[in-house]
């Protein structure tokens, strides 16, 4: 629910700060006093458009913070959670700063967001119905989510809708593939047969530009192979003969030359194993049977391929199989395709049935919640108009997350005539009232906990204005219910009373005041009774609405 209003620079208001209670809250005061004020500063807050006219004659900007305590099921929560915005307990601030240049910033919770996230919550906090501005009844895209949530319908036919259009994608794009490989079936074959043939392996271009290498220089490299052997197999091999010398004197010398020994018998053990190296080297360069024009020729068709397929050579295997499953899917693709088609089918099925089942419910509940309305009407002085849910049937190309079904709240206000939008037909006080009696019947259901309505009783009095602030005492009940008014019946029946005044002359000032006894409210009454000389008579008269209301 709105805790509090804080209020800075905003047209006559210098400094304002408003504590909110559950319940009935009446806003009453004289034409002027500035109640339209806290209603733009309010929507200032809650993300509707600013206007630097509401910025304070003399100061550099205005600003307008709205504090709320938020219930833990809330679907703001999951809002903020996406933006990265952390809660501190239960309580929600919205802050809106609108400067004398025209530029405005909106906060929550004190980190900077966009104006359109913040109306964003602020829509999800506060509903507004005024004589132009019921927006719930004004906009029929919201007709069908408000009858949905007094319905109760929480199927979750979304995924089911989601997951039968994405089905019918990828059909589609199966289809467009299917095509595309046929077309391209004789390329894939002719290409898959010359991969088959050249049969390319991984790393194959890196050996042989390898061995490329050296096969050019086979020359130099016989050569230096030779005479490294020669060297190392001659008969002066000097570690031999050094061991040799030793060998003579080990006797003489004791214990002490056994390591010299022993590291000249690992060095002529290394030697010989160079040998051995140096002659297999040899032997391999002789009976090779490749040539450079044969690597020259592997190399030129290997790279001509990876050029062909637009890759690297050693992408070539990965090319070759990537094609083989092609062709597999082409020789397969009517098999797939009727899998797919199938389940699509299924998808759609399972999408009717249950669309339809919403359907029925819509249209059970739409007969019911038209009675109730209905009921309401008449002691609000609409006792000839009628209210009708209508629930029709879209087109298919219409379908969509929500069901096949479009749902219009639709009024008559004479008898005899044929239902028609509202905004058509009714008037702004009977809009507001329409409105009331709709929010009376649905009042337990949706997420909004904040409903305000700006001066619904225009244009009646008496009986009528008693039942209008009959049925906002009810609606209070469950929900805080904020009320600009200027009827002593509806002020009569508030929870919570506040009266707004102007005061000052030369630098007019918009101030509130707390009604929190009863002689203070009923002055006030008595005040919208009998207007600015207040006789006994109104006092009385206010005196026996304060008791009838209680």
């Amino acid at each position: 629910m709105l805790v509090s209003l804080s209020i800075k620079n905003v047209v006559l208001i210098d400094q304002l700060t408003i504590t909110f209670k559950q319940g009935l809250c009446a806003l009453t005061g004289e034409t002027g006093a500035g109640k339209s004020i806290l209603l733009d500063s309010l929507g200032l807050a809650l993300g509707m458009r600013a206007d630097i006219g509401l910025v304070r004659n003399g100061t550099d900007f205005a600003s307008v913070t709205a504090s709320f305590q938020i219930e833990n099921n809330h679907n703001v929560h999951s809002i903020l959670k996406i933006s990265d915005i952390m809660l501190d307990g239960d309580i929600l601030l919205l802050r809106r700063v609108v400067y004398a240049t025209g530029k405005s910033r909106a906060y929550i919770n004190d980190h900077p967001v966009s104006i359109g996230l913040l109306k964003q919550i602020g829509d999800s906090m506060v509903e507004i119905h005024g004589q132009f501005e019921t927006q719930g009844l004004l906009n029929p895209q919201t007709h069908r989510a408000m009858l949905d949530l007094y319905a109760g319908i929480d199927d979750d036919l979304s995924n089911l809708w989601d997951t039968w259009k994405s089905s019918e994608l990828a059909l589609d794009q199966l289809q467009k593939m299917s095509v595309i490989a046929c077309e391209e079936e004789e390329y894939l074959r002719l290409s898959l047969d010359d991969l088959n043939k050249l049969a390319p392996k991984q790393g194959e271009a890196a050996e042989l530009s390898s061995l490329r290498e050296r096969l050019k220089y086979r020359d130099n490299v016989f050569e230096a192979l030779n005479c490294a052997h020669a060297l190392l197999n001659g008969e002066h091999d000097p570690v031999s003969q050094a061991w040799s010398e030793l060998d003579k004197i080990s006797d003489k010398a004791g214990d002490d030359l056994d390591d010299i020994i022993s590291a000249l018998t690992r060095a002529s053990s290394e030697i010989s194993e160079a040998i051995a190296a140096i002659q297999s080297f040899s032997v391999s360069l002789q009976e090779s049977d490749a040539n450079l024009e044969e690597i020259d020729d592997r190399l030129y068709a290997l790279r001509t391929q990876a050029r062909k397929h637009n890759c690297d050579v050693d992408e070539l295997p990965d090319i070759q199989d990537k094609i083989e499953k092609q062709l597999a899917l082409i020789e397969n693709s009517d098999e797939e395709l009727a899998k797919q088609k199938n389940l699509c089918e299924k998808l759609r099925s399972a999408y009717i049935k249950k669309a339809q089942k919403i359907s029925d419910k819509r249209k059970v509940i739409a007969l019911k919640l038209n009675k109730l309305v209905q009921k309401e009407l008449v002691p609000l002085k609409l006792e000839k108009a009628r209210f009708v849910t209508e629930v029709k049937p879209l087109d298919e190309v219409e379908w969509g997350a929500n069901g096949m079904d479009r749902v219009r709240f639709l009024v008559s206000t004479n008898p005899g005539a044929q239902a028609g939008s509202i905004h058509k037909i009714a008037s702004g006080g009977e809009m507001s009232r329409f409105m009331l009696a709709l929010k009376v019947i649905i009042a337990g259901v949706g997420s909004t906990h904040s409903f305000i309505f700006d001066e619904v009783d225009t244009g009646i009095g008496g009986a009528t204005a008693d039942a209008v602030g009959e049925r906002l005492a009810r609606l209070a009940v469950e929900k805080q219910v904020l009320v600009v008014t200027h009827s002593p019946q509806v002020a009569a029946r508030a929870d919570n009373h506040w009266v707004v005044r102007k005061s000052g002359d030369k630098c007019a000032k918009t101030d509130i005041i707390v009604l929190d006894s009863r002689d203070g409210r009923c002055e006030e009454i008595a005040r919208m009774l009998s207007g600015a000389d207040i006789t006994p008579e109104a006092r009385a008269a206010a005196d026996k609405l304060l008791d009838e209301a209680a």
